[in-house]
């Protein structure tokens, strides 16, 4: 049962030699075999290049080089990530024979921290949605396992990989995980290379972890953050100990609660799950505030209007030349994309300049009356330190279900939904990371979202994890 340790008790365990690198390898793979046929969490498995690694590993550390808490872990790839001879296909039929011969930069990272790779798994097509359709949610196989990072987040939750990297330009991290019972983080933009992953969104594509527990999530940010010159987009921000806050009263830590938006059009059963979740953090010693959040009437419009023109042009010679090998769904909205002005793309670009500010404003608690535009104004001892709201509106959909319906008649596409409460944090770049806090009547799983100033991380990560020692149990496995 090896396969269902966590990130964090594995690696203690392997780093004091009382489990092999091998054996966690041969559980996880022994898994894979056992309920991936039925969950379709995976593209490729890569079992016998792991167990390589594995052994590899397992005589590396037997010699006195153990390289940190990752060495010999599984970690599963969502197929964006270039693998150096494996293959990309980004679950498409336009990428069916593309093999990279170099390795992206997380790859890199992961290889380097020894972690082993157990293989790649399914996304919405060119991350190109919300559900991936060709994975079964982990909890129950007739329901939806949100996207486009699907694969990755049932793949943690099923115990077919001890952690997985998935990508997120909407919330294609924070859905699947919410919806699988996993912890999933999107840090701050630029904060972890995208070199080697295929793009979606270019100024709204992020990579991050998807793991067991808050204490996994630190350490594969530990591994992965860093300044890379081949991703134009990476911050030069200096190496963190992420793990450093776990476990420190949040005692002082102001969390903003939203009066508009987060909680409008939201199942009851969620709602309640999340301020529960906040009451629980109240009584660790943290400070709840009610707070409006800015400019949220242009999230869509502005969302749609950075991701249709972009993903179009990353496709467009693909989209002239084999249009038919395109998914019907994907293949309209880079249609789409086609008769996009330019003009209504920067309006986009403007708004979210403004949109940036305005979230700013409202994290330091800048006032800006009388003409203060907030980027001068003075400091209001009331700013928020995290934004606390659900992750997703609503549980997972049945497969197939188009449309959610709202307790006041109006109608709302699935994917539009599952996007509508993580885009935010993708516009304006800040870190925001899912947990989960408990399922709803039919044993589906809720999950709360955490939003932070950029490059806080530490505190969302500190936050969740008081949390998460508090109320949440050992992370359980979902049943095959």
């Amino acid at each position: 049962m090896t396969h269902t340790l966590p990130l964090t008790e594995a690696a203690r365990l392997i780093a004091d030699r009382a489990l092999s690198p091998v054996e966690l390898t041969t559980s996880v793979l022994d898994r894979i075999a056992a309920v991936d046929p039925k969950a379709g969490a995976f593209v490729t498995v890569t079992g016998e290049a792991a167990l390589r690694s594995a052994a590899e590993a397992e005589r590396e550390i037997a010699a006195g080089h153990h390289r940190g808490p990752l060495h010999g872990v599984p970690v599963a790839l969502k197929d964006l990530i270039d693998v150096a001879g494996v293959p990309t296909t980004a679950s498409s039929r336009v990428r069916a024979d593309h093999t990279p011969d170099a390795d992206a930069a997380v790859t890199e990272r992961l290889r380097a921290a020894g972690a082993v790779l157990i293989g790649k798994t399914h996304t919405h097509e060119f991350a190109y949605g919300l559900t991936t359709p060709q994975t079964r949610n982990a909890w129950s196989p007739e329901h939806v396992a949100g996207g486009s990072s699907g694969g990755s987040a049932a793949a943690v939750a099923a115990g077919t990989a001890t952690f997985a990297l998935g990508t997120d330009t909407g919330g294609s991290i924070r859905v699947p995980a919410a919806l699988n019972h996993v912890v999933g983080l999107k840090p701050t933009y630029g904060l972890i290379s995208r070199h080697g992953v295929t793009s979606l969104s270019w100024s709204l594509d992020h990579v991050g972890p998807l793991t067991r527990t808050v204490g996994d999530a630190a350490l594969v940010l530990q591994a992965l953050a860093g300044h890379d010159p081949r991703d134009p987009a990476s911050l030069d921000h200096p190496r963190e100990d992420y793990t450093r806050a776990l476990g420190k009263p949040v005692t002082g830590l102001r969390i903003g609660v939203p009066v508009n938006y987060y909680f409008d059009r939201v199942q009851p059963r969620v709602a309640a799950a999340v301020r529960a979740a906040v009451d629980a953090l109240t009584a660790l010693g943290a400070t709840a505030v009610p707070v409006h959040v800015p400019m949220t009437e242009y999230v869509q419009a502005v969302q749609w209007g950075h991701m249709v023109p972009e993903a179009t042009a990353y496709h467009q010679d693909t989209l002239r030349t084999v249009p038919d090998l395109y998914s019907d769904d994907v293949r309209i909205l880079l249609e789409a994309g086609e008769f996009f002005p330019a003009t209504d793309y920067i309006r986009a670009q403007r708004t979210r300049t403004l949109m940036h500010r305005a979230w700013l404003d409202l994290f330091d608690g800048t006032s800006a009356p009388d003409g203060i535009d907030g980027t001068g104004g003075p400091r209001d001892p009331n700013g928020i330190d995290v934004l606390a709201a659900p992750t997703v509106p609503a549980t997972a959909a049945l497969a197939g279900q188009p449309t959610f319906t709202w307790p006041d008649g109006t109608t709302e596409p699935v994917s539009d939904a599952y996007v509508r409460l993580s885009a935010p944090a993708n516009l304006t770049g800040f870190p925001a990371l899912s947990l989960p806090v408990g399922f709803d009547d039919q044993g589906l799983p809720i999950g709360m979202q955490l939003i932070g100033r950029p490059l806080a991380e530490s505190t969302l990560l500190h936050l969740a994890h008081a949390y998460e020692t508090a109320h949440r149990p050992v992370p359980v496995v979902a049943p095959a």
